[in-house]
């Protein structure tokens, strides 16, 4: 899914789990909110690309119903068990970067947290818009965080200068790895680029709140051997942190998550548009 040695949050490591849950409960009710704006309906076939973990697919399969089709796709399935004997969705093993897409046409196709992290990004998303069938959406969102480059933006004292050390040194191993953090912001121009019709964007970003502490306390221990094999970190520092967030006392933001939309044409208006 990256350069180097592969994607940065390797899914077989514990924290995974933790990490997903804590995405789902940051970001889910904003990503609803846009499909919502779409349309999703009865019917409806969709592609939801490199989904992680099982929250969205299963919004989107009780949307769809029964007459329509979730195809759920992600470099590692391990996290989409849970999918399993779900009416109408199909997991299949998928490198959105190398593979080639999946038989549409879809009438809506969906990807979060998943091109900032591959290579291959404009390959895939013209895959991906390629499969749309005329009048279809596609709906991406992804972090741009050099928009706002510090998880304590309010930086008061040695706690948060000390988190947003160890964030900047997170994302120089993003970055090694192929990461593009500034490609939230390109999503709109990107959309317009591949043909795509009434393109339209706006960003969320939590502030603080306890699912962006155990986000964060995740992502660290996940990245620990990373951060202190590279001498970006030393153990203290790492073992300060994490109990920094665990006293709850600093307000952790995420990076902006730019959402970005579009409709391949179909000749005629669209049957539907996000607000």
């Amino acid at each position: 899914m990256s350069a180097g040695e592969g994607y940065l949050f390797d899914n077989q490591q514990d924290e995974s789990a933790q990490r997903f849950a804590a995405l789902a409960e940051l970001f889910d009710p904003s990503t609803f909110r846009h499909l919502e704006a779409l349309g999703v309906r009865p019917g409806w076939n969709v592609w939801e690309v490199g989904a992680g973990g099982p929250t969205v697919p299963r919004w989107l399969a009780h949307r769809v119903g029964p007459t329509g089709r979730v195809l759920v796709t992600d470099i590692d399935t391990r996290w989409l068990d849970g999918l399993a004997g779900v009416s109408g969705v199909q997991v299949r093993r998928h490198d959105v970067g190398a593979d080639d897409a999946p038989a549409g046409p879809f009438d809506l196709v969906h990807a979060r947290l998943l091109l900032v992290h591959v290579p291959a990004r404009d390959r895939a998303l013209a895959a991906m818009t390629a499969t749309l069938r005329p009048g279809g959406w596609l709906l991406i969102e992804e972090p741009d965080p050099d928009l706002q480059a510090l998880v304590c933006p309010d930086q008061t004292g040695p706690a948060q200068e000390l988190a947003n050390r160890l964030k900047h040194a997170s994302r120089r191993l993003l970055l090694q790895r192929g990461a593009d953090l500034a490609y939230g912001r390109t999503l709109s121009r990107r959309l317009r680029a591949l043909g795509l019709a009434d393109v339209a964007a706006d960003a969320y970003f939590p502030l603080t709140g306890p699912a962006c502490a155990r986000l964060e306390h995740a992502s660290v221990t996940q990245l620990r051997e990373r951060l202190t094999g590279a001498r970006l970190a030393t153990p203290a520092e790492i073992d300060a942190h994490l109990a920094n967030v665990a006293s709850g006392e600093l307000d952790l933001a995420t990076s902006p998550m730019i959402s970005a939309w579009g409709r391949k044409s179909s000749g005629r208006p669209p049957t539907s548009s996000p607000t």
